[in-house]
C-alpha cells in the first residue's frame, strides 16, 4: 500500500527553523516528483515547493524562496522541507504529495499530484 507520512511540524517562534519529513512506504520515491503544500484555515491549499523525480529541478512559491529548501534522501526514501526564517504567515497544515514522473520539471499545483499524506501542523505565532 502506497503511503506518505509527514512529520516534524510544531510550534516555532518567528525567525526559527523546522525540518519537515515526508517518508514513503509501499513505493520508491525515486521515480516520483514530490511536492510540499500547505493549507491555512479558511484558505485554499497552495503549493510550496517541489522536487523532480530526477532531482534535476526544484521549484518554490515566491514567498518561501530563499527561506525554504527541498531535498531528497534516496537511502531513507524520504523528502525533506527545510524551513528557515519562519513567519506567522507560514502557519498552516503542511502536506507532501507524490506523482509518478518521467520529465525533468516539477509542478507545485496541487491537482497535479495523486498521492497525499495526512499533514503536519506548523504554527508560528505572531
Amino acid at each position: 500500500q502506497l503511503q506518505l507520512v509527514e512529520s516534524g511540524g510544531g510550534l516555532v517562534q518567528p525567525g526559527g527553523s523546522l525540518r519537515l519529513s515526508c517518508a514513503a512506504s509501499g513505493f520508491t520515491l525515486d521515480n516520483y516528483a514530490i511536492g510540499w503544500f500547505r493549507q491555512a484555515p479558511g484558505k485554499e491549499r497552495e503549493g510550496v515547493s517541489c522536487i523532480s523525480s530526477s532531482d534535476v529541478s526544484t521549484n518554490y512559491e515566491d514567498s518561501v524562496k530563499g527561506r525554504f529548501t527541498i531535498s531528497r534522501d534516496t537511502a531513507k526514501n524520504t523528502v525533506y522541507l527545510h524551513m528557515n526564517s519562519l513567519r506567522p504567515e507560514d502557519t498552516a497544515v503542511y502536506y507532501c504529495a507524490a506523482v509518478q514522473q518521467t520529465g525533468l520539471l516539477c509542478d507545485i499545483r496541487p491537482y497535479k499530484y495523486d498521492y497525499w499524506g495526512q499533514g503536519t501542523q506548523v504554527t508560528v505565532p505572531s
